[in-house]
């Protein structure tokens, strides 16, 4: 829930054409506890938690959580989320693959490094299983923790075996390294930049 507060006009009197931070409340929403869904959405459980607590937790906790959750539903739950429960665990081991265990999935988008934003859409495509396309990423490796970067090149090369080209702009040490080709351009950069070295 946002609320505005005060005056927003300036001192000479005009409005103001973007409300100034100063001028804004953040409060939780009463309804929905900060979960953004229809408090009748947050009715329906799964092992005593609805799915605003669920995508509260992060990748890793809610991969675990979501191990071995068939022997605590019913015979009906079971029939119910056996293709559903599939898939989410699917996309959720595309998004551990390319490191992202961290993150929760009610983070809002804009919260995003974009490095992140960039692995999430890498890990959509390794889910779409196409063939034939030209994957042009911008330092992925940025942020990662090195156990993560080794995960994040295991997931390139799935792309690459699957018939894809990936192209990777890294200055990452182990990246290079594990690359088919390399191409150094430099030196300089901006105007200066653009010659291949070697």
């Amino acid at each position: 829930v946002v609320n505005f507060i005060g005056n927003l006009e300036t001192a000479n009197g005009k409005k103001e054409g973007k409300v100034k931070e100063q001028y804004v409340q953040y409060e939780v929403c009463p309804d929905c506890q900060g979960t953004r869904l229809k408090k009748e959405s947050l009715w329906f459980r799964i092992a005593d938690k609805n799915i605003g607590e669920l995508s509260a937790m992060d990748i890793r906790e809610l991969s675990a959580f979501l191990e071995g959750i068939e022997e605590r539903m019913t015979g009906r739950q079971k029939a119910i989320a056996t293709e559903i429960l599939k898939e989410i665990r699917t996309r959720l081991g595309f998004l551990l693959e390319v490191g992202l265990d961290y993150l929760s999935l009610n983070r809002g988008s804009r919260t995003l490094s974009g490095g992140e934003s960039q692995r999430i859409r890498l890990a959509t495509q390794i889910g779409s299983r196409l063939v034939n396309v030209l994957y042009i990423l911008d330092e992925p490796s940025i942020g990662l923790h090195q156990r993560d970067n080794r995960r994040l090149i295991e997931a390139l090369k799935q792309l690459r075996d699957a018939g894809n080209s990936v192209i990777v702009v890294e200055h990452d040490k182990e990246m290079i390294i594990s690359a088919d080709h390399i191409i150094d351009i430099g030196p300089g950069a901006g105007r200066l930049g653009g010659l291949i070295v070697a």
